[in-house]
């Protein structure tokens, strides 16, 4: 089989530009359920279509395609199944900023428009993103890819819904729900941001209704007051006991509030007392219903100020506040005004604070399909790595609270409920009855056979939260709930891969929507990983802006480089990851170290190319010289460990040990030990030299195809022109009887006595081509053996340039001066250095340096006896300084050791 020949360069942008063409052309990836192989199924995790792709993007994939190219060369028959997010919430934002800053809005717009520019900005970054996906060389499935509004997906929203009501886990009910005024949409407890805030809070005297006093409360948030229904003590609070049953006149309003006792007041807070304003905080409307108050909503969903207001209607919640305060001054209602530092939340996505609202929403009854997930777990169902997670999971399940999943706005998945608005005069109210249906037809019917045949029907005009469609990825994208090939074969998944900072937003969901609807949990492992942190070990985020591009990087250093690094960077399961970053220069040293790696690779893949004849030996010799030996034992526990790691989710390790072994022992090490027999007389040698090389290169490749893709499918193409794709190979299996644990400790031995020889050399200046003789002397007469037996003296000769090697039995004093000396292990390596150097030039080396250090160590040690140092410099700085000279008192000590032993 003749062999093609590589370029002298490696061109990452050529190549992987290349083989992800060849790749999709190819159908390399596409998924076969009637293939042979046990299933191996990842959904990718669906990027929002909110912009471009950022590092984190970068960094999961990079651990997906790990996994999936792992698992195709196994045997599994695999689907990397991807696709993006139609991230409600956000794209809605992302668009009202733009009609505003047209001087327009959504309402003016219409519906019908702005769902039309909503698709258009779909198309725009959905694209954009699956294209970067591409660039990564992820190895997905693209016939398959998912948007989570297709139609297949919008089906599978209706179907979710359609039956959850049906179960009675979907309701419509009035509760408190987060507000954003800048989206004017309910959002989830998740979805919110605490912020600590520089703020104020009021002190207010709140009137007792016959005259005799007043009761003072103090708030963040005066504007809420028009909201109020009580004020509250505590039941055991003495001062306030003979009010509990009386009334106070609410400031500005005049309206009367009967004074409770709750065991949810702290007494110590402020005056022990609190106004209670059900409808626009979590804790007072939990009080409200315990105490049956009215429920009093002053806020329109912009923010601003209702009629409940009174003359402060129309205006922003905030500039309400400012205007209220200075006319509960005028009025002596405002006690004082204490600056207070306190948390706020704000939305995600709006940036703005939000807003406790009461309002009329949809629910999903949570707590028995928790209790469902819940049952899953203790089955170990879906395990979670790293474990440690699992506890976390389970409290979430355990504390969730109902879910409200719709919001107010118009991109995403229209809820499948019609109003009968006939019954109520066209008007949605809170008491319009509805029907839930999966089609307009099927809602007329329905309504019909409810309220006679003369109805007219309006659909909901909000939109379900994103997270409820993402619920329901891993069984939508295959086709539920029809039973397809896909669903049957490839379901539950067998890997969820994703960052732990949506365990509670995305993962849990899953759970809760997969139980209730499949009867299964959606993924047998979650996988979760950490985040992406830069040089300063912050978070990268594009809000933040601290993010990196990684399209800039592939562009410098090539795809390989960078998912090499990011997945080399980990350093177990679920650990954050540190990316260094020169943000002058553009350059990262990390990736460039992976890309140093990819040309290392490269130019030994070219020199076996180079060095087989144009022929690929058809069989390996049975009779391997001792470095073959070596080189394939090592190889056999390099595929034991990869194997192992990457079965327990260490990719990070697997990829050190894969770069340790590939850089040193077979670069480094296995190439310059067979050089001599590659270009020697003696056929059969040079042949079983070709062999090794053959076989030990089609390993390498095997075990780093799942990390560096591109490069070893070009190497792979050119080692074997005719056969199919690396991705289709089996990857590698431990070959016990290939294992020579006494071969791998000799040539540990030859190794490191050559590295000390050569640090020898360079220490005494020796010049590169000289050849010098070594005297070796041990108390182990087995290494002694080793070294100069017949493959200890052949590799020492031509590595390390020694002409002699001389057995000593013990070091005289005439041989150890005019000597340098090293010690390995049991060994000690002396080069006689009279007639290999000039020894006035070396010692006038040493002299040199020797004063330099001790001048600095005098200096150093004169610093740290000064009492004014000691008492006045920190800590970290005196210690600093005592390491320094710690580590120059040992320098001085190696160069006197050095000096005497050139004394004549």
């Amino acid at each position: 089989m003749t062999t093609a020949p590589l370029p002298s360069q490696y061109d990452p942008s050529a190549t992987e530009a290349k083989w992800q063409q060849w790749w999709e052309e190819n159908q390399v990836f596409t998924a076969d359920p009637q293939r042979p192989g046990p299933p191996y199924c990842i959904v990718i995790p669906p990027p929002n279509v909110t912009g471009d792709l950022h590092m984190g993007h970068a960094f999961n994939l990079s651990l997906i395609d790990v996994l999936v190219r792992y698992h195709r060369l196994l045997g599994y028959n695999t689907l990397c199944l991807p696709g993006t997010d139609h991230a409600s919430i956000a794209v809605s934002t992302l668009l009202d900023r733009q009609l505003q800053a047209a001087g327009t809005s959504r309402q003016s717009l219409g519906r019908s428009a702005y769902l039309e520019r909503a698709w258009e900005w779909k198309e725009k970054f959905g694209g954009k993103i699956v294209n970067q996906m591409r660039r990564l060389g992820l190895s997905a499935d693209w016939s398959r890819e998912r948007f989570s509004m297709d139609a297949g997906l919008s089906r599978a929203v209706v179907a979710a819904f359609s039956r959850l009501h049906a179960q009675g886990l979907i309701y419509r009910g009035e509760y408190l729900v987060n507000w954003c005024p800048a989206s004017q949409s309910a959002i989830a407890d998740q979805e919110i941001e605490p912020q600590e805030v520089n703020g104020h809070l009021w002190h207010l005297r709140y009137p007792l209704e016959d005259g005799t006093g007043f009761i003072q409360v103090a708030t963040t948030r005066p504007e809420t007051m028009f909201g109020d229904v009580a004020v509250a003590v505590h039941p055991g609070d003495e001062r306030y006991r003979t009010l509990v049953g009386q009334h106070v006149i609410l400031p500005v309003v005049g309206r009367p509030l009967p004074i409770i006792a709750d065991e949810a007041v702290d007494p110590s807070f402020g005056s022990g007392c609190v106004k209670v304003t059900p409808a626009h905080d979590p804790q007072d409307f939990a009080m409200g219903k315990r105490h049956h108050l009215p429920m009093i909503n002053i806020m329109n969903r912009d923010g601003s100020l209702n009629e409940q207001a009174g003359s402060f209607q129309g205006q922003d919640r905030l500039v309400a506040r400012k205007n209220l305060v200075e006319l509960l001054d005028q009025g002596g209602w405002l006690v004082r005004v204490e600056d207070y530092r306190h948390t706020v939340p704000y939305s995600d996505r709006g940036k703005v604070p939000v807003e406790p609202l009461l309002s009329t929403q949809w629910f999903v009854r949570v707590r028995p399909l928790a209790e469902k997930a819940l049952v899953y777990l203790e089955q170990q169902s879906p395990q979670l790595v790293p474990e440690r997670w699992t506890k976390v999971y389970r409290d979430w399940l355990v504390s969730l609270q109902d879910w409200c999943i719709s919001r107010q706005l118009w991109w995403g998945h229209q809820i499948p409920a019609w109003y009968v608005v006939s019954e109520t005069n066209g008007a949605i109210t809170d008491a319009t009855p509805w029907v839930v249906a999966t089609t307009d037809q099927e809602a007329i019917a329905k309504a019909q056979a409810q309220f006679g045949s003369q109805v007219e029907l309006l659909q909901d005009p909000d939109v379900l939260d994103t997270w409820f469609s993402s619920g329901l990825w891993p069984f939508s994208t295959l086709g539920w709930p029809e039973s397809t090939p896909d669903l049957e074969r490839y379901y539950p998944t067998s890997m969820l891969v994703t960052g732990f900072d949506i365990l509670f937003f995305w993962v849990v969901r899953m759970s809760l929507m997969a139980g209730g609807l499949t009867g299964q949990m959606p993924f047998a492992t979650v996988y979760l990983h950490g985040l992406v942190r830069d040089e300063h070990n912050r978070k990268m985020s594009k809000s933040a802006g601290n993010g990196v591009d990684p399209l800039e990087l592939i562009a410098k250093y090539g795809s390989d480089a960078l998912r090499y690094t990011l997945v080399r960077e980990v350093a177990g399961a679920g650990q954050d990851i540190r990316l260094e970053y020169n943000r002058a220069t553009g350059e990262s040293n990390s990736v460039a170290a992976s890309r140093n790696f990819i040309n290392k690779l490269w130019n030994a893949s070219r020199f076996v190319l180079m060095h087989l004849e144009e022929q690929s030996p058809e069989g390996y010799s049975q009779d391997p010289a001792p470095e073959d030996t070596w080189i394939l034992s090592r190889c056999q526990q390099v595929i034991a460990l990869t194997r192992t790691n990457l079965d327990h989710h260490q990719l990070g390790e697997a990829a050190k040990i894969l770069y340790e072994f590939t850089w040193g022992d077979f670069c480094d090490w296995y190439l310059e030990l067979v050089k001599p027999r590659l270009t020697g007389t003696d056929t059969a040698s040079r042949q079983r030299a070709q062999g090794t090389l053959v076989q030990v290169l089609e390993v390498v490749l095997k075990l780093l195809h799942p990390f560096l893709p591109h490069v070893t499918e070009e190497v792979w193409s050119r080692l074997h022109p005719k056969c199919s794709s690396l991705a289709f190979q089996t990857y590698p299996e431990c070959q016990s009887h290939l294992r020579h644990a006494g071969i791998e400790r000799e040539f540990e031995l030859i190794i490191l006595v050559i590295t000390k020889i050569r640090n020898l050399r360079a220490e005494a200046g020796i010049k590169p081509g000289a050849r010098v003789p070594v005297m070796l002397q041990s108390s182990s007469g087995e290494d002694l053996e080793v070294l100069t037996g017949p493959t200890g003296t052949l590799h020492i000769a031509h590595l390390a340039k020694v002409e002699q090697v001389t057995v000593l039995d013990r070091p005289a004093a005439a041989a150890l001066r005019q000597a340098i000396v090293g010690v390995v292990g049991n060994v000690e390596v002396l080069i006689p250095l009279r007639g290999v150097v000039d020894l006035d030039l070396l010692r006038s080396k040493i002299l040199k340096d020797l004063h330099r250090v001790t001048a600095e160590a005098d200096a150093l040690q004169r610093r740290l006896e000064a009492p004014s140092f000691l008492n006045k410099a920190p800590a970290e700085v005196v210690s600093t300084a005592q390491t320094s000279l710690a580590t120059l008192t040992q320098q001085r000590e190696i160069f006197q050791e050095r000096l005497s032993r050139l004394e004549a």
